[in-house]
């Protein structure tokens, strides 16, 4: 247990010694002219940058941006098979309703596509 508070510790003082070296800090007012902007200034600023934007992009997604990406639903067109298929979010795969004439024209073509892709299939494990 002391062994991983002595840790803990250290990565924390690592931690503020690589955060102060890269976010400046704050300026006071005093009484000397002041400085001309260096090149110094400006790219840790952009690494701050950075680091900020790294931050947000290892955050845990809200609820609000979960359900922004889980209500996009898309038609993707699967090659293989040849159909086309109702994608909700994230890759979730959703049940079209459709006539029975269509469903009907649907299989044909689902199973026409199966038949084509298994004697590619076919032809590329014999050669």
């Amino acid at each position: 247990m002391q062994k991983r508070k002595k840790k803990k510790k250290r990565m924390r003082k690592k931690l503020k010694k690589k955060s102060k070296k890269i976010v400046p800090k704050k300026k006071r007012h005093s009484k000397k002219k002041p400085k001309e902007k260096t090149g110094k200034e400006d790219t840790t600023n952009e690494i701050a940058s950075e680091m900020a934007e790294k931050a947000k992009a290892m955050a845990p997604m809200t609820k609000e941006e979960w359900e922004k990406r889980q209500s996009i639903v898309r038609k993707v067109y699967d090659k293989e098979t040849g159909r086309y298929r109702l994608i909700k979010g994230d890759g979730e795969v959703l049940e079209e309703i459709v006539s029975r004439d269509h469903h009907r024209e649907i299989n044909r073509q689902a199973t026409k596509g199966d038949g084509e892709y298994f004697q590619a299939r076919l032809k590329m494990n014999a050669v």
